[in-house]
């Protein structure tokens, strides 16, 4: 996408767990999403797009997901995705794990969405109400996993009548294969998608 426009006033940078237990060495699921991460420069293109963002007075969202000590809010026989975070103990309230990684802690302004349990963002969150109030049109989306939370975030913006940017290098996934055939087959409908650069270039 060459020809990307960004109004500052009516866009939001929502930034999906981007927290230790993905993002750092140590992490319970790092392993898993490391590899993608390298390879497209995740983290540091997101510093980079965030810091861009917040120069040019966009809205900066953090969208982490966080579980009480025995995962009581969701089902007590999880399968797919959640069954590997539960049986990992992975993002546990107060833990290192779910902490917010140092590179893109929050900021005074930023503002924290609360309540995700799942892989929605809008789904158990006032994600939906924040955009709203502050009169956000346009939802710029990074984070894990490229096709799971970020893709399920997308397309319920999507359905919402949000404009959705998707930034195809500040996703990973757990594969490359999982990662490419997300950007090249499901972000283009339901998303624009752009690189970080593209976005920044917008902002400037």
């Amino acid at each position: 996408m060459t020809d990307l426009t960004l109004d500052p006033a009516t866009t939001a940078v929502v930034l999906i767990e981007y927290q230790n237990d993905f993002t750092s060495e140590g992490g319970v699921l790092h392993g898993a999403v490391g590899p993608v991460m390298a390879e497209t420069g995740m983290l540091p293109k997101t510093v980079a797009l965030v810091d861009a963002a917040r120069a040019a007075g966009v809205t900066v969202m953090h969208a982490p997901i966080t579980f009480a000590e025995g995962y009581h809010e969701i089902s007590a026989h999880p399968y797919g995705i959640l069954k590997g975070v539960v049986d990992g103990k992975a993002f546990v309230k107060g833990g290192w794990g779910a902490a917010i990684v140092d590179d893109l802690a929050p900021r005074e302004g930023d503002i924290v969405v609360e309540g995700k349990r799942g892989l929605d963002t809008f789904a158990s969150t006032n994600l939906d109400f924040i955009l709203r109030s502050k009169g956000i049109r346009t939802i710029v989306l990074g984070g894990f996993l490229t096709n799971c939370c970020v893709e399920s975030t997308m397309r319920t913006g999507y359905e919402n009548g949000y404009r959705v940017v998707t930034v195809t290098d500040c996703v990973a996934a757990t594969s490359r294969e999982e990662h490419d055939n997300a950007i090249r087959f499901d972000y283009p409908m339901f998303s624009v998608t752009a690189t970080a650069d593209q976005v920044i270039a917008a902002l400037s």
